[in-house]
């Protein structure tokens, strides 16, 4: 278990960040749009994306492992190379498929950054290109994985970085995956590996582990929030469809 610093908790503590950035659920601003990031951070919200590699290597934001339900073609993202999803519009707007970069170029301005990293078949040089990326990157930010041998890349090679272990009860997590593996992340099980300085679970019941690691100093955010209920018990609001204050 790591604990961050009072100096470094100010940073992220009670911070509500815009899912996928601030797109709205009539979907004419879509989600990781470079649209929803301008706007979320033309507020001065927190904003949470989703990083992922094409299949010649870019380092792209988009939440999905396939493509079908947001651009309507079939595959996925990394079966594609950056030339054609860029050419991918989003929910049927003029939006397209953003490079991380292009993110980052954007948000000039918005509070603090969680960069998501999606599990795919090459963790460690999407783990790698993140951070590298990042790097260059002069505003507050912290990356979050379901997968925690991605969190413990970052622990392991830039210990630095504010880090999450994002994770769900047992019913959202069995999805795809076997049920004793399902079992272990929803409890939070590895991490030993990881060390994660918050855990973002899904707003719920959630294991009382969760309770005893928040109450040692470890950061509680939730997700996804249509309403401010959850403020009372979390540390940090990923929210969606609804403007809150910046802070509470």
């Amino acid at each position: 278990m790591t604990i961050l610093s009072d100096e470094k908790k100010k940073i992220f503590l009670r911070v509500n960040y815009a899912h996928r950035g601030l797109h709205t659920k009539d979907r004419k601003i879509p989600e990781n749009s470079l649209a929803a990031f301008k706007r979320a951070a033309e507020k001065g919200y927190g904003i949470e994306l989703d990083v992922q590699l094409s299949r010649d290597g870019q380092v792209v934001v988009f939440h999905d492992d396939t493509l079908e339900r947001v651009t309507g073609v079939v595959g996925r993202v990394d079966s594609y190379d950056y030339e054609d999803l860029r050419k991918m519009h989003l929910c049927g707007t003029s939006e397209t498929i953003p490079l991380f970069t292009e993110v980052l170029a954007n948000i000039k301005g918005a509070g603090p950054l969680i960069v998501e990293l999606k599990t795919g078949p090459k963790n460690r040089e999407l783990c790698e290109k993140t951070y590298a990326l990042l790097k260059d990157f002069h505003q507050d930010y912290c990356i979050e994985s379901f997968n925690p041998f991605i969190v413990s890349w970052f622990r392991k090679n830039a210990p630095d970085v504010v880090r999450g272990q994002l994770a769900a009860p047992y019913e959202t997590m069995k999805q795809g995956q076997s049920g004793i593996v399902s079992k272990l992340l929803s409890q939070c099980f590895f991490n030993f590996t990881a060390q994660p300085h918050f855990i973002a679970y899904k707003i719920g019941p959630h294991p009382a582990k969760i309770d005893r690691l928040q109450k040692k100093g470890i950061l509680l955010f939730g997700w996804t929030a249509h309403d401010r209920e959850g403020e009372k018990y979390n540390d940090g609001m990923i929210f969606e469809f609804y403007e809150p204050e910046l802070k509470y």
